[in-house]
């Protein structure tokens, strides 16, 4: 089974992020478990959601304590919460940032996991017309986790999508295909 946490601030799609990546898997014939975990949280105040993912069904239901992968839309939580918390060493952390990951390592101190960046903002701002990291953040996890089809993804994406203005599924369709060519990691 792998869990991965999701980091992120009211308004940034955390939560859609998870459930997104969780009908994506369960059409892929995956066992999933897609959650969020806050409370009356205000627009910008930090939230976190969670998944599950398995080609066996999963019977615990409890937060996620030990996530294979931690994804991070906002990078200022990495210094008010410890976003590493019971990852382990071979963990992946996955951030929305312009630094590179050896960088990102070095500033905050990050000791475990294979670090990801991928500036998800920029990509936003740039194909949807607003700092909504979460389509981009999911396509880099899609690359750097192999664990759904980026083509999978689209389809999904554009189906969830399918009474929106055109304009906004294209921009999210270009933000997916940027991520997930874009996406960096270290060596």
């Amino acid at each position: 089974m792998i869990e991965i946490r999701w980091h992120g601030r009211g308004g940034q799609g955390a939560k859609t992020a998870a459930l997104i990546f969780a009908e994506t898997a369960l059409e892929s014939g995956k066992y999933i478990q897609a959650f969020p975990e806050y409370g009356p949280e205000r627009m910008g105040a930090p939230v976190c959601a969670f998944n599950r993912l398995s080609d066996k069904p999963i019977n615990i239901h409890c937060g996620v304590k030990s996530p294979n992968i931690v994804v991070v839309l906002d990078p200022t939580l990495v210094d008010t919460a410890d976003v590493t918390s019971g990852m382990p060493d071979d963990g992946i952390l996955l951030v929305n940032t312009e630094s590179m990951p050896p960088d990102f390592r070095k500033e905050k101190k990050i000791e475990k996991g294979k670090i990801f960046t991928v500036d998800a903002s920029k990509i936003a701002i740039e194909t949807i017309g607003r700092d909504i990291p979460n389509t981009p953040m999911l396509s880099a996890l899609a690359r750097v986790s192999g664990l759904i089809d980026q083509e999978r993804l689209i389809s999904y994406t554009e189906k969830k999508l399918g009474k929106k203005k055109q304009d906004l599924i294209k921009g999210n369709i270009e933000a997916i295909k940027r991520a997930y060519n874009e996406v960096k990691g270290e060596l």
